[in-house]
């Protein structure tokens, strides 16, 4: 049928074609004659044929009554062969295709895809299609001070050797090449929830995206971030975020906390610490050093900020939740409240119960620094909070239970 069809429409082509006359036509006729005669003469009729004998193959294959003469015939054993070489290879693809392909993939597909051959390892590490990753899995732990961690690390294992981007040489490189890490490294949960060989993180160039994230992904890589009640939520630290070294456990998807020592008690570590309550740190200020505020002219009662406070001077800061309130002779009456033109604001930590000594305090607008004493602590920076997400999730680790 297909060769019958075939037949049926070069010969009409053919009649209709050596029926035109050229006096009837205008001029763009005669050029699309010359083009049409263009294209039979770069036509190859040997490819020709071979499409109609594999579209008459495929046809029988489809129909069960010739199902017992294909699998008897030789002929159709070469033919599939043939049809099995013909196929299009994914390197065939165009650049921009194989790329739109490539951002579909998720990570671990990703990093399958870089050990297949030499042409998609060069695509697969590109950062570009890594940073999208990057922001999607991590963009709410990483911030300044991680990226410039990891710069700096990157940059040591330069130094020393350890690596030599990517080239396989240098001592990492000799000892990829002579040990066996498959069977030293073993395996780690991946991103897609499946397995895979540690090796495959040695094979990105150190400075790149994809370096990063498996360093990050495997473990081996501790960066700053600050964790939301610290120590599992003890009591003393109660819609708290502090500053911390934390790093990724893949196995239980969680991550591991050391918070810096405080005072004379040693190094804490904290196990266990999930993803909501890890952040990138919204302020790039050392835990040492004050924020200087430059949101106190701006806050009015209701506004939602956050403030830095400290035992005493030789702890580093955390930052606490806490509201703008009424100042003690408004009555709260939206219509008549101007502590907005006071030189004072009221900060309400509501988390405590009324009488608390934690409950409220007094700051200047003009002239506030570091307040407070040995008993109630040292109040510092404050931060206006701006969005709606970060609001929710401090109220989202609101206590149970009112505190004293």
């Amino acid at each position: 049928m297909t060769i019958l069809f075939f037949l049926i429409t070069c010969l009409s082509f053919i009649i209709f074609y050596k029926s035109l006359t050229l006096q009837l036509l205008p001029p763009w006729a005669y050029e699309m004659r010359l083009v049409t005669i263009k294209i039979w003469k770069s036509l190859s009729f040997t490819q020709l044929a071979k499409y109609i004998k594999i579209n008459y193959y495929l046809v029988a294959r489809m129909n069960k009554s010739y199902t017992s003469i294909i699998s008897s015939d030789p002929k159709f054993g070469v033919l599939d062969s043939e049809i099995e070489n013909d196929r299009m290879s994914l390197l065939d693809l165009p650049d921009l295709a194989l790329e739109c392909i490539l951002e579909k993939l998720p990570a671990d597909g990703l990093c399958k895809m870089s050990s297949v051959c030499t042409c998609l390892r060069t695509t697969s590490m590109s950062n570009h299609l890594w940073d999208k990753h990057m922001k999607q899995k991590w963009g709410n732990v990483i911030g300044p001070a991680a990226y410039r961690e990891w710069q700096w690390q990157v940059a040591t294992r330069k130094e020393f050797g350890f690596v030599d981007e990517g080239n396989g040489r240098g001592l990492l490189g000799f000892l990829q090449k002579t040990w066996p890490w498959p069977l030293l490294l073993g395996k780690c949960k991946s991103i897609g929830n499946n397995c895979t060989k540690k090796k495959n993180c040695y094979s990105a160039p150190p400075d790149s995206l994809m370096s990063w994230y498996m360093a990050l992904e495997t473990g081996k890589f501790w960066f700053p971030a600050q964790v939301y009640n610290r120590e599992n939520g003890h009591v003393g630290f109660m819609l708290s975020c502090y500053d911390a070294e934390v790093c990724y456990d893949c196995g239980s998807d969680t991550f591991q906390a050391r918070y810096p020592p405080h005072g004379r008690r040693p190094v804490a570590v904290e196990n266990g610490v999930t993803w909501d309550r890890v952040r990138a740190a919204p302020i790039d200020t050392s835990p040492h050093d004050l924020h200087i505020s430059d949101c106190l002219d701006q806050l009015r009662p209701g506004h939602h900020i956050e403030i830095q406070w400290r035992r005493n001077k030789e702890f580093p800061y955390g930052w606490w939740y806490g509201v703008v309130g009424h100042l003690e002779l408004c009555d709260g009456n939206q219509n008549y409240c101007r502590c907005y033109e006071s030189d004072m604001v009221a900060l309400n930590f509501n988390q405590y119960t009324p009488g608390s000594r934690w409950r409220q305090t007094i700051v200047s607008r003009k002239h506030h620094r570091e307040e407070g004493n040995g008993a109630d602590g040292f109040y510092g920076g404050i931060r206006k909070i701006q969005t709606t997400d970060e609001i929710s999730t401090w109220k989202r680790l609101w206590p149970v239970d009112v505190l004293e």
